[in-house]
């Protein structure tokens, strides 16, 4: 995706704002994707550019020190995969340095450049790649012209919705790309059908859906996407609990912001530069970062959320909030150092917990609907 200059227009003042710090401005960011925010936000922005080109100028000194690519060696893996079994004492102190060295440097931010390969690495896409013969993608995608599904047909008519505003997705090669990707996806595992370089994209979809995140969130019933909500519900209660409690007493049901968070990954909530750093995070250390994400949002505007008293207000203060984190330090931050530390054992054990109810829940619906339509 082609890298753009970024072009900031001011618009016209709205009548009784005549401070310079609520002047909207429209500027198109690093990824393509249009902004609009106030000066404080293209402030935040140009603050961030800097950081992300000293963060740069840190991956390559270590690539001078470490030798080019030392991030692809092998590691303790952080998100839970087989790599992450290997007793600490079987591995080389170099291995171990260079793990939390990437951990720490992860968290900071991936430059832009290095992301492909950084997370095709990390992440497990470039692992389970190797485990099919080269031709794989090309075969699969030869195989799946010309057929329709309910998912080609459902990838057909979401594509003109995907990101309009953005000028190589909205494009006919950027849609053609996307197509194929989504397309040969949906042949290779069935049961997820579709949801919302090219070869590499589908490997991160497919390590994404297969590894990283819990398993069934996409599929027709979207019992994992009902495991997660609970699970964050019970989380929310231990870590925030004064929310949780005051939330509760209100009848606010949080699954209402958190279900999109978690089923677009923040993308559709999020800056793009923020929902990225997320990301750089996510591929390394798997789904628990979600859980981190959207507690340190709650978190963050804690005594403005206890002040209130109307859902609606609740749905807007945690929806502005999360379209003006433009500062991905500022969440990432919050997200470990605040929150506090969760393992992806003790999210294992609460989705374990939960799915007996979500399955149970999911049949009684089922039966119920049986019964209706018997009725009918």
């Amino acid at each position: 995706m082609p890298t753009t200059t970024h072009t900031i227009r001011y618009s016209t003042p709205r009548k009784g704002h005549a401070n310079a710090h609520q002047l909207l401005a429209k500027f198109e960011d690093l990824y393509g994707f249009m902004v609009e925010g106030n000066v404080d936000d293209v402030n935040v922005l140009n603050d961030v550019r800097e950081r992300m080109r000293e963060q740069g100028r840190v991956w390559w000194a270590l690539e001078a020190s470490k030798g080019a690519n030392w991030y692809l060696q092998p590691r303790i893996s952080s998100n839970g995969g087989s790599e992450g079994v290997i007793s600490v004492t079987s591995l080389k102190l170099s291995v171990l340095t260079n793990t939390i060295t990437l951990r720490r440097l992860i968290r900071k931010g991936v430059p832009p450049v290095l992301r492909p390969k950084v997370w095709l690495s990390v992440s497990g896409a470039a692992k389970k790649r190797s485990t099919v013969p080269e031709t794989y993608y090309d075969e699969l995608i030869r195989a799946t012209e010309g057929k329709t599904t309910p998912a080609t047909l459902q990838i057909n008519h979401d594509l003109p919705r995907t990101f309009p505003c953005h000028s190589w997705l909205n494009s006919e090669e950027g849609q053609a790309s996307l197509r194929r990707v989504l397309v040969g996806y949906s042949f290779r595992d069935s049961e997820v059908g579709y949801c919302q370089t090219e070869e590499d994209a589908f490997w991160m979809l497919a390590v994404l859906l297969e590894n990283v995140l819990v398993n069934d969130c996409y599929t027709d019933n979207l019992s994992g996407c009902h495991v997660e909500q609970r699970v964050f519900k019970d989380l929310l209660a231990k870590k925030c609990p004064r929310i949780a409690a005051h939330l509760e007493a209100m009848g606010f049901d949080v699954s209402l912001v958190a279900t999109e968070w978690f089923l677009c990954l923040f993308s559709k909530t999020l800056p793009s530069e923020t929902t990225l750093r997320v990301w750089d995070v996510l591929f390394n250390e798997g789904a628990k970062v979600l859980f981190h994400v959207a507690l340190a949002i709650f978190k963050m505007r804690e005594d403005d959320l206890l002040r209130i008293q109307h859902i609606g207000d609740v749905i807007d203060i945690l929806q502005t909030t999360a379209h003006h984190l433009y500062d991905p330090d500022e969440l990432l931050t919050f997200a470990f150092d605040k929150i506090g530390s969760m393992t992806t054992n003790t999210i294992t054990k609460e989705r374990k917990k939960q799915e007996t109810v979500v399955m149970a829940e999911l049949d009684q619906r089922i039966r119920r609907l049986s019964s209706l339509k018997m009725d009918g």
